[in-house]
C-alpha cells in the first residue's frame, strides 16, 4: 500500500518509514500539517497515518478539510491525546481509527489492515506514457511489446514519475519520495538509478522518455 505518514517528530516519523517499508509499503512522509494536506489532497494514498498535534495545520483540521473535500482515504490518528472527547472528536471529524501513543508496531500494522478494509481503496490507475505502461497492482512493466524487469527501487522511481507524467520533479522531492524523508543519498546515486532506468526504458530505436532537466530533476515525457 501507499502511505502517507504526517508526523511532527523526525525521529518516530522515521522509525514509521523503515518499519512500513520493511512490510513492503511504499512510503512517504511529512513533517508538518500543512504540508500533509498538501500531500493527502492529492489522492495517491491508500492510507494516512495522521499525528493530531501538528505545526502548520493540526490533525483533526486536516481530517475535516479531507472529509469536506470528499476525500475518503482511510486516516489512523496517531497522537499522546487519549481522553474520550479528543477520541471522539477524532472519530466524529471523519478519522476511521485513533492510535494513542506510545504504540507496538504489530497493533499499528494491524490496525492498518483493518481500516484498509472498511471501505474500498480505489486500485491504483493502470499507468501509460506513449507505448510504456506500468500496473500498480500486478508491478508489470511493459514498453510496447517487451516486458521490464525492475528492481524494487527503480519501480518505485517510475511510477513516481509515470503518477507526475509531463512534470519536472526536483530531485530532493524523488528521493524523499522513493528512499523517505532525510535519506541520506548521493546525488550521484539517484543519477546511477535514473541511468539504469533509462537503458531499460529505452532502446534503440525507441523514442525517448526519461528526460534530465539540468539544475532541477527529471520529468517523463515524449520528446
Amino acid at each position: 500500500m501507499r502511505i502517507l505518514v504526517v508526523e511532527d517528530e523526525s525521529r518516530l516519523a522515521e522509525l514509521l518509514r523503515q518499519a512500513l517499508h520493511e512490510e513492503g509499503h511504499s512510503v512517504t512522509v511529512a513533517l508538518d500539517g500543512t504540508n500533509g494536506l498538501a500531500l493527502a489532497q492529492s489522492g495517491e494514498f491508500d492510507v494516512i497515518l495522521l499525528d493530531v498535534l501538528l505545526p502548520g495545520t493540526d490533525g483533526f483540521t486536516v481530517v475535516r478539510r479531507l472529509r469536506a473535500e470528499k476525500n475518503r482515504t482511510p486516516i489512523l490518528l496517531l497522537t499522546a491525546r487519549d481522553s474520550a472527547k479528543d477520541i471522539v472528536e477524532g472519530l466524529n471529524l471523519g478519522a476511521d481509527d485513533y492510535l494513542t501513543k506510545p504504540f507496538s508496531f504489530d497493533v499499528l500494522f494491524a490496525r492498518i489492515r483493518a481500516v484498509s478494509r472498511r471501505g474500498p481503496i480505489p486500485q491504483p490507475a493502470h499507468l501509460r506514457t506513449l507505448d510504456l505502461s506500468l500496473d500498480p497492482g500486478t508491478r508489470e512493466v511493459r514498453r510496447g511489446s517487451r516486458t521490464l524487469s525492475l528492481t524494487r527501487t527503480e519501480f518505485a522511481i517510475l511510477e513516481l514519475l509515470m503518477r507526475h507524467a509531463g512534470r519536472v520533479l526536483p530531485r530532493d522531492r524523488v528521493i524523499e519520495s522513493v528512499w523517505g524523508h532525510g535519506a541520506d543519498i548521493e546525488s550521484n546515486t539517484l543519477d546511477a538509478f535514473m541511468r539504469l532506468l533509462r537503458s531499460k526504458i529505452e532502446l534503440p530505436g525507441e523514442s525517448k522518455l526519461l528526460q534530465t532537466v539540468r539544475g532541477i530533476g527529471y520529468a517523463l515525457r515524449a520528446e
